[in-house]
């Protein structure tokens, strides 16, 4: 009678002592919950930062989602629903990236085409060309004032793209230069040539007249520009044309 009494009292410690130990487990709660969300129009990207108090010490996990903006939020709800009593610190960033993709065509007479690419984001756009069809050597390339390519010649599109009123020169330069003067590039032995120029001096749906280039052409030119010569830097023939239209 008394060896039952003593095991049953053992057994009760033994399992008192476990459901302690678990409840102490189980007591580690997260400290602070912080959600950072870039949202894009295409992809979201979630950084979930949990930092909890193990043993006296802050430890910190990190998870990281990406897809749609519903897809990340969906997966950030399932983590902090698991705390209630938490409050989640949520920082919600709306960041939005505009694409456009248009084709430059031949002009004058040449077999110059390509594709170029403009894309605004956190305020700068950048400019990226791909241009085959070109003769070896150096060449123009600038936005000139219409997205117009109905001639023959390229001229319906106007001369260089120069709203703020300033002489014609290389870009940045003290002395002025048009905001639609990108400058020069070179074509390899295969007749290919590539551009890539960012800038916080343009946008593309903007209201700002000034910075405004929707609407508004890329011309290839001949030759290259010598960066002096008014208004346009002697650059020979528009042999490739392409209106910034959506």
């Amino acid at each position: 009678m008394n060896k039952i009494t003593l095991i049953s009292i053992g057994l009760s410690f033994l399992l008192t002592l476990s459901c302690q130990n678990n409840s102490k487990k189980n007591s580690v709660n997260p400290t602070t919950i912080e959600v950072k969300v870039d949202r894009s129009d295409s992809i979201s990207k979630a950084r979930v930062v949990t930092k909890k108090m193990v043993n006296g010490m802050e430890s910190e996990e990190i998870q990281i989602f990406e897809g749609t903006y519903q897809e990340v939020m969906k997966k950030v709800d399932l983590i902090t629903a698991n705390y209630p009593d938490v409050d989640a610190k949520k920082e919600n960033i709306r960041k939005t990236i505009k694409k456009i993709q248009f084709k430059l065509d031949p002009k004058s007479g040449s077999s110059t085409q390509g594709k170029v690419t403009l894309t605004e984001e956190d305020g700068a756009v950048t400019f990226e060309a791909t241009i085959n069809g070109l003769s070896e050597g150096v060449h123009a390339i600038h936005i000139h004032e219409k997205a117009d390519c109905s001639s023959d010649d390229g001229k319906s599109s106007g001369g260089h793209w120069n709203p703020t009123f300033e002489n014609h020169g290389a870009w940045g330069a003290e002395s002025g230069f048009h905001r639609g003067d990108i400058g020069n590039f070179s074509a390899d032995a295969s007749g290919i040539g590539k551009v890539r120029f960012s800038t916080d001096l343009w946008c593309l749906d903007c209201d700002d007249p000034v910075k405004k280039v929707i609407g508004k052409a890329v011309i290839v030119h001949q030759g290259e520009d010598d960066l002096v010569s008014q208004p346009s830097g002697a650059a020979g023939a528009r042999i490739s044309c392409a209106g910034i239209i959506y």
